[in-house]
């Protein structure tokens, strides 16, 4: 029998037996849950952990495709795009957490760096330390989009810590402000937003490709890539009809003219009288789409397709072959020039021209005249004349806010509505509808379409009237360049030369203004046309308005410019006896 004390110190002794023993369970508990918890995760929950652990540090990151590029017609790139890097900074990068060491890059960043970089960039130094502030709660701050590969090198030479480099296309336009109005340009995303760049956008971004890549343990920057998820498809490239040497002719003699007669602006359109190919189309002022710098937006827009306005006199050839076509008047046929009262309103010349010929209709441009032979057609017939050769209707490009002009209903015309259509009131077109309704003269007959891609044919040219009047009224406007007529400033040296002149009063609030719109339409050589060019200033103020005297010597210059580009020979009789003497 135990004594007392010998009693407590068993019952001590196997106290402490059972706490050994329940600790010993309970680390047996503990390892064979770990056991059971690793045999779990290792075999029954592999796939989840592998999915979260690329959640967690793989990703995949956008490929930008490259942009097509535009190219005249002899290939001559007059848009590309170039490779370039998109900077960005990850303010949490050198954001500690607890028991984390600062990375090597953290410890060396200073305010010297940050100012080395706002440099490179051309940044306030304010912007730079706010995106490094590691208080900040941003992950993700853009530093500058698209910078060129000399310019990255250079900061990644300074191996700032967080920053992170995406691949992205810069669009350049080699030829600036020549082809600005025309091409248009891009966003930063790479988006066309004007001009062909919008139009043609699906055609030439192509489709963006992505890859794999892996995150640091961090998961704020790019350690390595894995692979490729789907390669970028580039861009079609887009062949234009335009010519790029005729484009900078254009581009240069009209600007010379826009700023000589100190103009509002100037607008000049060249088509390939053949085919219906735009060679050259040009506005001023213009901008550098390269740039782009507080610029109204007003002035990206292409007006030779986009702006209508009142083509005066220069409708009157279209006026004498509509009624030649219609057998409304004879080319025999004898016109008086006196004043004509209609509608108690009265039609008169600028000059008294006594009784003129169907030719001296022209070549002198007498309103009156013009008057009496628009009254000889029914309203409706003169009406589809004007609708036939592309008045009131889209030319059909499909370019971005492509004007249609406007031709008001014949139905309730008045007498003198009548006569104003006859000599380029109450109607407006574009100057690319203008050069197309021309093209009847220049091909005998045939209305052609307009094109701004380079084609050999145009498969879609109508006949609006035959080959003998086509040819009846190209001959009589040649003699609007000759002595005597409006635009002897018109002439081309060795060409025969065939076009109209055109001086419209402006329209403003409450009725017609002093500024004037002066245009001339022609083309060269009269014998056979290749060429033919609208010109049309507006609001010229240096002293001179008349179509003739403002837009007749651009067009001199650019046609005859034009010609010898093209190598087309001369066809006037005078330098073609002094070429032959010459062989």
């Amino acid at each position: 029998m135990l004594k007392p004390k010998q009693k407590y110190t068993q019952k001590k002794a196997d106290k402490f037996l059972g706490r050994r023993k329940l600790i010993f369970a309970l680390m047996i508990c503990a390892v064979v849950s770990l056991v059971l918890k690793a045999a779990q995760l290792q075999l029954l929950d592999t796939q989840f952990l592998q999915k979260e652990a690329r959640a967690r540090h793989a990703g995949s990151v956008k490929l930008a495709a490259y942009r097509g590029r535009i190219k005249d017609r002899h290939g001559e790139s007059l848009a590309v795009s170039a490779p370039v890097k998109t900077i960005s900074a990850n303010p949490q990068y050198c954001r500690l957490k607890k028991g984390e060491k600062p990375n090597k890059r953290c410890l060396q960043l200073n305010k010297e760096k940050l100012k080395q970089l706002a440099s490179l960039l051309s940044l306030p130094l304010a912007k730079v330390e706010k995106a490094f502030d590691t208080k900040s709660h941003k992950q993700f701050v853009y530093l500058k989009k698209r910078v060129d590969p000399f310019l990255t090198q250079q900061v990644k030479n300074l191996k700032l810590p967080g920053v992170q480099y995406e691949s992205a296309f810069k669009r350049f336009y080699p030829s600036g402000e020549e082809t600005a109005h025309l091409l248009g340009f891009t966003n930063m995303s790479d988006q066309g937003q004007e001009g062909l760049e919008l139009q043609y956008n699906s055609t030439l971004q192509g489709i963006a490709g992505s890859k794999r890549v892996i995150r640091d343990g961090t998961r704020r920057a790019i350690a390595h890539d894995v692979e490729s998820i789907k390669e970028p498809v580039a861009g079609q490239d887009l062949i234009l009809s335009i010519d790029e040497r005729l484009q900078y002719l254009a581009y240069r003699e009209l600007k010379t003219g826009f700023v000589k007669n100190q103009a509002k602006a100037a607008t000049l359109v060249m088509l390939e009288a053949e085919t219906g190919n735009i060679l050259a189309m040009v506005n001023q002022p213009s901008f550098n789409p390269n740039t782009r710098k507080r610029l109204n937006k007003s002035i990206y827009r292409n007006k030779a397709v986009t702006d209508q306005f009142e083509p005066g006199s220069t409708v009157k050839p279209l006026v004498v072959a509509a009624a030649l076509e219609g057998g409304y008047i004879t080319d025999d046929q004898l016109f008086t020039t006196e004043p004509m009262r209609l509608n108690r309103r009265t039609v008169r010349d600028g000059h008294h021209y006594g009784t003129l010929t169907l030719g001296g209709v022209l070549k002198k441009s007498s309103n009156v005249a013009a008057t009496k032979i628009a009254l000889s057609m029914p309203p409706e017939y003169f009406w589809n004349f004007y609708y036939s050769v592309g008045f009131g209707r889209s030319p059909g490009l499909r370019f971005p806010s492509e004007t249609s002009g406007a031709l008001p209903d014949y139905t309730g015309w008045s007498n003198f509505e009548h006569a104003t259509l006859s000599f380029g009131y109450h109607l407006a077109v574009s100057a690319l509808q203008l050069a197309r309704a021309y093209t009847i003269f220049a091909d005998d007959g045939l209305l052609h379409s307009v094109s701004l891609l380079k084609r050999e044919h145009d498969d879609y040219a109508e006949r609006i009237i035959s080959p003998e009047v086509a040819i009846k009224v190209r001959t009589m406007i040649e003699e609007v360049v000759k002595k005597g007529g409006t635009a002897q400033r018109a002439r081309v040296s060795g060409y025969r030369v065939a076009g109209k002149t055109g001086t419209a009063k402006k329209s403003g609030k409450g009725g017609y203004t002093d500024d004037y719109l002066s245009i001339f339409v022609g083309m060269a050589p009269a014998s056979d046309p290749k060429l033919i060019i609208v010109v049309m200033v507006d609001s010229p103020q240096a002293g001179e308005y008349y179509g003739g005297q403002v837009a007749g010597p651009i067009f001199s210059k650019v046609m005859g410019g034009a010609l010898r580009i093209l190598k087309i020979a001369p066809d006037e009789e005078q330098s073609m006896s002094v070429l032959l003497s010459k062989d």
